[in-house]
């Protein structure tokens, strides 16, 4: 059959089609409704569309046929993709972990859960961020307050050469001067806080910032386990 033949016969069908869906009002249709018969009909007219464009087009049946499993398989990747993005995304966590230590891993349990997994040192460290700016921490469930180097506070905003040391605190190095500040907001993972005080230690007086207790005792709970820190919002 000619392709003009085969246009008119499709585009004969659903006018045919068409008539069906004016009368289905008004008499006993075989389809359960309109919207039946509105799908049929709107897939119908997409096929005649892509049948007609492609026997139109004079191009080969095994280059078309090629082009459309190409097409399916985008199809359901893309499905795929959409139906595993939650455990798609503990992978990138994960993956990100391991290349950024400290990176939280987010928790899909129902609620604002986040994982840190213990660094090569010993110790559980933190990816934060503090106004904005990323931050490497250590966390310290023994220090009362979040602390940071001088250098990170910089990062964060604050000009540390403008504040004013009147606070003693104990380090590895011993006891150092601090000013406290306030951070507009401090975030680890999908885990936020507005207004948090923080201390800046002096000027090489700090190798590391510590994510103390005044930011981990807002939080729900948290626990150890193993290699394992889980803090729940």
């Amino acid at each position: 059959m000619r392709t003009s033949n085969f246009f008119w016969v499709v585009m004969a069908a659903i006018g045919g089609g068409l008539i069906l869906l004016l009368l289905s009002d008004t008499t006993d249709a075989p389809f359960s409704g309109n919207d039946d018969l509105g799908r049929m009909l709107y897939l119908g007219i997409w096929g005649t569309v892509i049948a007609a464009g492609i026997l139109g087009s004079g191009m080969r049946l095994g280059y078309v046929a090629r082009s459309l499993a190409l097409w399916l398989l985008v199809a359901l990747l893309l499905v795929a993709g959409y139906q595993y993005r939650y455990e798609l995304q503990d992978v990138a966590n994960r993956v990100t972990a391991g290349l950024v230590p400290g990176s939280p891993i987010s928790i899909s349990d129902g609620g604002n859960t986040v994982m840190l997994e213990k660094a090569g040192n010993g110790h559980f460290e933190a990816r934060i961020f503090v106004n904005g700016a990323p931050v490497q921490t250590v966390v310290d469930t023994g220090a009362t307050a979040t602390v940071l180097t001088a250098a990170d506070a910089r990062a964060a905003g604050y000009d540390p050469a403008s504040l004013n040391y009147t606070i003693t605190v104990s380090t590895a190095n011993g006891r150092a001067r601090a000013a406290r500040v306030t951070a507009d907001e401090i975030t680890l993972g999908t885990i936020s806080r507005s207004n948090i005080p923080v201390l800046v230690a002096e000027a090489g007086m700090l190798d590391r910032s510590l994510l103390g207790m005044n930011f981990i005792s807002t939080l729900s709970g948290f626990d150890v386990r193993g290699d394992r820190m889980i803090l729940r919002d």
